[in-house]
């Protein structure tokens, strides 16, 4: 098995086998740089750049790392992806002396983790949210409309998405204020206005567009996933309370444009590889256009959420995995663009809440606690929404042998909203 110079845990989420991208700074650092994380180090590879050593994996591409986001990087197409990679994984290897023997250089280049912050890696132009969780849309429609009347009548047909705003997409770390916004409890006639008293998570996977399309030239499902670079963690903040009393009949809106937190590190669909798995099975069969040919569509990624109140210690309240979700990244982006619509390089696409069948395996507050009327005890309080001073963490990672591909993690307090509005 490949192995690093640099000591890992084996419950580490960065190995050599990951090396995830991201970008960072520090106190003596405020110039943006690139780097992957390894251990409980990151490698800066915008010094491995401009000192030459990756000159012939961007294959005479320059300043590729050095413009404080990925975006230049992704855009170079899958090929160059691969050799970076493999570039990276050879300096840090146990069997290559350039890096582990030149005390100055590793110094240099290899970055504590503990002191860097990171930043939000790519320049996101646009930011697409879909609804490609069966589990997930089962509930919601059970809850609004009846078991019998779950699913809207297109939901198995198209992989269901809505633009989202891609301005408020925050770095994990940062406070989330609690939205103001209109709502109508059922017990009022006329609408009020004031803080969300719904506020929620939401557990979704997104994923990174590398190289996109021209305008009026549709991706191939077949050829999707060579457009994808990567995935990151998102959590998509939810306001249900105002989305319940705007949503009609366009969709969401104000409920989830005040914050949409994503981990810091992208984790390539390569290191993931591995991981790939069969995803559930399609009734009714999808149109052409939406068959993807590939028997391993899926990934096996766990998935965790853990909630902290104020004061209290935290606690893991759901656990699921990816492999259940129904539309597939290659559905998703083919459908995306089958009007001719252009995806572009940087672009974030969102899987939409996923959630498994049970309470425990369920990736949003308003599914565990079924709107509200089956609260949660965490250790000492209880929780049917999210209250200010909680912390939600989300976590994901693919299990292998003695190692494993983590995401890092996405962390959110929430702060009381504005009172001088």
């Amino acid at each position: 098995m490949m192995k690093s110079f640099i000591e890992v845990d084996q419950e580490s989420d960065f190995p050599i086998q990951n090396l995830p991208y991201g970008v960072f700074t520090t106190e003596t650092q405020s110039t943006k740089h690139i780097g992957v994380a390894i251990g409980e180090y990151v490698l800066d590879i915008t010094l491995l750049e401009a000192k030459g050593f990756l000159t012939e994996a961007l294959n005479g591409a320059q300043n590729i790392f050095n413009q404080g986001v990925l975006n230049p990087f992704l855009a170079l197409k899958n090929d160059v992806w691969h050799q970076v990679r493999k570039t990276l994984q050879s300096l840090l290897s146990i069997d290559n002396d350039t890096i582990q023997s030149d005390s100055s250089l590793k110094e240099e280049v290899l970055i504590p983790r503990s002191i860097i912050t990171n930043h939000v890696p790519i320049s996101i132009g646009d930011y697409t949210d879909f609804y490609a969780s069966k589990n997930h849309a089962t509930h919601v429609g059970t809850m609004f409309r009846g078991k019998d009347n779950a699913l809207m009548p297109n939901w198995t047909s198209l992989p269901v998405g809505y633009h989202g705003r891609a301005s408020s997409i925050v770095m994990s770390g940062t406070d989330v204020r609690r939205p103001l916004g209109q709502t109508k409890p059922k017990e009022v006639e006329q609408p009020i206005f004031g803080p969300s008293k719904q506020l929620d998570f939401e557990y979704e996977m997104g994923f990174i567009m590398g190289y996109g399309n021209q305008l009026q030239s549709p991706i191939n499902v077949n050829e999707a996933k060579n457009h994808v670079f990567g995935m990151v963690i998102v959590n998509d903040w939810s306001a249900r309370d105002i989305q319940a009393w705007e949503y009609q009949p366009l969709g969401p809106f104000l409920a989830k444009n005040f914050a949409t937190s994503i981990s810091p590190w992208v984790v390539t669909l390569e290191a993931l590889e591995t991981f790939k798995t069969e995803g559930p099975t399609q009734i009714p069969e999808p149109f052409d256009y939406l068959k993807d040919t590939s028997t391993k569509n899926s990934y096996n990624l766990t998935l965790e959420t853990y909630l902290q109140p104020d004061n209290e210690k935290e606690v893991q309240i759901a656990q699921t995995n990816y492999n259940s979700t129904y539309w597939s990244i290659a559905q998703m982006v083919a459908h995306h663009t089958i009007t001719g619509c252009n995806l572009k390089t940087g672009d974030l696409l969102a899987t939409g809440t996923i959630s498994g069948k049970n309470q425990n395996e369920r990736g949003s507050l308003m599914e565990i606690t079924w709107r509200g009327e089956n609260p949660i005890r965490v250790n000492n309080v209880k929780r049917s929404w999210l209250e200010d001073g909680d912390t939600l963490t989300l976590k994901a990672y693919a299990q292998g042998e003695n190692y494993r591909i983590g995401f890092g993690e996405v962390v959110g307090k929430i702060l009381p909203a504005h009172q001088n509005i």
